[in-house]
């Protein structure tokens, strides 16, 4: 790449620390298989370290063939991230009505009693617009989360329940881009391969 183009794809840091609620939005040019042109959202992060879901990652799967006997609903389901990835975990906008649920962002929350849940789909109380499933998770031990975003492989902002919530899933890292401004914005039209026209 010539210095135009590297210069213009430098990430300028958005003085955003990583915390539950806030999102990353990769690079354009990340190579990872999962997070390649991804936005996740940080569902908890502490000494520990840090847990999160892809949220533009999408799979056509049936519910009922992801969760046995669990009703078929319309819902979204995505690739959370390649930890755990025979797991499978969800946000919510149901907040109370799904006990033991952790609250990451006004409006928003992450996982809870999936009996609970599971009752809400049988009574036809769940659908794509309140609930996401994802198959895995991302996940960060202590420092390593810092350490990529000093090496400017993620740019951290502020992110709202509407724009997790959004089923179409395949703009969410271009309208991310976007809300950051005009020099963002213009990443989301950039080829994968900066040397192609």
């Amino acid at each position: 790449m010539n210095n135009f183009v590297e210069d213009f794809l430098k990430l300028e840091p958005t003085n955003e620390p990583p915390q539950k609620g806030k999102i990353l939005i990769s690079e354009p040019f990340a190579h990872d298989i999962y997070f390649k042109r991804s936005v996740v959202l940080l569902t908890e992060h502490n000494p520990e370290g840090t847990v999160g879901f892809i949220l533009n990652k999408p799979v056509d799967i049936d519910l009922p063939d992801l969760l046995g006997d669990f009703p078929d609903i319309e819902a979204n389901v995505s690739l959370g991230g390649p930890v755990g990835r025979d797991t499978i975990h969800f946000i919510h906008t149901l907040g109370p009505l799904v006990p033991e649920s952790v609250e990451v962002l006004p409006g928003l929350w992450w996982g809870g009693s999936f009996d609970a849940l599971r009752l809400l789909a049988e009574s036809e109380m769940l659908h794509s617009q309140n609930v996401r499933f994802f198959i895995g998770y991302s996940g960060w031990h202590d420092g390593q989360l810092a350490g990529e975003i000093e090496r400017q492989h993620w740019i951290v902002t502020r992110t709202d329940c509407q724009s997790v919530m959004a089923e179409d899933v395949d703009k969410i890292w271009q309208k991310a881009l976007r809300d950051l401004g005009d020099k963002y914005r213009a990443w989301g039209n950039f080829p994968e391969n900066p040397n192609l026209n």
